[in-house]
């Protein structure tokens, strides 16, 4: 296996690379960590590479920081934030119970911003002047994520990606790699194919607005054990399996990699990320997935379509890190010719707030493994299939007796066609999510409008996007 220390010579202007020396000092975290470096079949990295071996032992300290023990908190937050946006908005707050979208008509009208992240940056006719304030405005469990902010501004011009040992600069991989906060744009409109999985450092801010960014046909974007990362506006589509081999993940490091499944973003280990305005579609594994003890997230704005297995959020019963897991999954469209997983979830803690489910094969919403799930002001539309449509789901390998224990709960939530959610969870401990009295959330019957610029947009510099 090549030296994890080789160290890259290629650096982009005005930005020195700085190498990281990782301290002897971290060692006695391998030992409370054992079981969260991937082992064989995880299809993530060579597990012997003390390089990654330190990476995920800082990794597991900073989830266990990040995870908020009042996750309540950020809940009647949220709300209180969507109530102010919505009252401060100009669209039309008639209910609104129809079982269509109108996907087809383009909205011709004024800068419209609806939900409280939107509205903190959207409707802004300067926002290319100043792309960092994106930053500024991530609602939920990920609301911290900084992403590149404060670093400089990284222009990618050239949508090649054929050396993964020494990335070629101005090249997407290139730009993932660099060391410190970096803000990553588009010089133009660009489809990339991804030969092997984009493996990025923390404190990354993938920036796609003002141009139409497509990574398609190819691997898939991977955040493992890293932290501050923004992906916003991007569509992407039909990501597919690709080989091992061996990748740089940084300027000084490079190493092995297995085969990556065909996940199109894959969240491992890490923490305080966002995900907002993507186009997501057709990949041969899940969507996005986000597994061992990866928490402080926030997904938000996306629109999916034609898709399997849409969200993983825990990957194995076994672990038990998951259990600090805290999603927020906000103003999404769960748009047509969707099966299953929107998300399936274990262990953790996930606030599903406002998105809009217009269709499902199988099922929306599912988990094992006393997943707590607060379901709030979305809109379900069950599809015309008498035996489908029950939005939850519990694994078959869980007995009632068992999931009748876990925390699932139903709130303002609106059921269309027939839909309908199946609640459960301790009565006596009910009063630990007294807080949600408190501040309800905008109601489902608001859900088109809160959801209705989902996915990637049209931005165009010097317009409100």
């Amino acid at each position: 296996m090549p030296s994890p220390n080789i160290h890259a010579t290629a650096s982009i202007p005005g930005l020195k690379i700085m190498e990281k020396n990782f301290s002897i000092t971290f060692l006695f975290l391998f030992f409370i960590s054992a079981a969260f470096i991937p082992t064989s079949g995880a299809n993530y990295t060579d597990s012997h590479d003390v390089y990654w071996q330190e990476r995920a032992a800082l990794a597991r300290a900073r989830i266990l920081q990040a995870y908020n023990p009042n996750p309540e908190a950020i809940v009647t937050d949220f709300n209180q934030k969507t109530k102010e946006a919505l009252e401060h908005s100009q669209v039309n707050r008639a209910p609104h119970n129809g079982t269509r979208r109108n996907l087809g008509r383009k909205y011709m009208g004024p800068c419209v911003a609806t939900n409280p992240i939107d509205r903190c940056w959207r409707c802004n006719p300067n926002w290319a002047l100043n792309r960092q304030k994106l930053a500024d405005c991530a609602q939920g469990f990920g609301a911290a994520a900084t992403g590149g902010k404060f670093g400089p501004i990284y222009v990618v011009r050239d949508p090649s990606d054929n050396d993964m040992m020494n990335p070629k600069p101005g090249t997407l991989r290139h730009a993932v790699i660099q060391p410190g906060p970096l803000w990553i744009i588009f010089s133009h409109s660009m489809n990339i194919k991804l030969n092997q999985e984009l493996i990025m450092t923390s404190d990354k801010t993938i920036d796609g607005r003002g141009a139409l960014i497509q990574i398609t046909g190819g691997a898939g974007l991977t955040i493992q054990f890293v932290h501050n990362i923004i992906i916003t506006n991007l569509k992407i589509t039909n990501i597919v399996p690709s080989p091992g081999g061996t990748i740089r993940d940084s300027v000084n490091h490079f190493g092995f990699r297995t085969g990556s499944d065909g996940d199109a973003i894959n969240i491992f280990g890490s923490h305080n990320i966002w995900i907002d305005h993507l186009s997501m579609s057709g990949g041969a594994d899940g969507l996005i997935d986000a597994v061992m003890g990866s928490t402080a997230i926030t997904i938000s704005n996306c629109h999916f379509v034609r898709h399997d297995k849409v969200l993983l959020f825990g990957g194995r019963d076994m672990d038990e890190i998951d259990s600090k897991m805290q999603i927020t999954l906000a103003f999404n469209h769960f748009g047509k010719h969707l099966v299953q997983r929107m998300p399936r979830c274990r262990r953790g803690f996930f606030h599903l707030v406002n998105n809009d489910y217009t269709h499902w094969l199988m099922y929306a919403i599912g988990g094992s493994h006393h997943a707590t799930i607060i379901s709030q002001g979305n809109r379900y539309i069950a599809p015309p299939l008498p035996d489908k449509r029950q939005v939850t789901h519990r694994e078959a390998d869980s007995p009632e007796s068992e999931w009748r224990k876990w925390t699932w709960v139903t709130d303002h939530d609106v059921f269309l066609n027939g839909a309908y959610f199946v609640p459960s969870g301790d009565p006596n401990g009910a009063a630990t999510y007294l807080a949600l009295e408190k501040i309800r959330p905008a109601p489902g019957e608001q859900v088109y409008d809160l959801t209705r610029f989902a996915g990637a947009l049209k931005c165009v510099v010097s317009l409100p996007c």
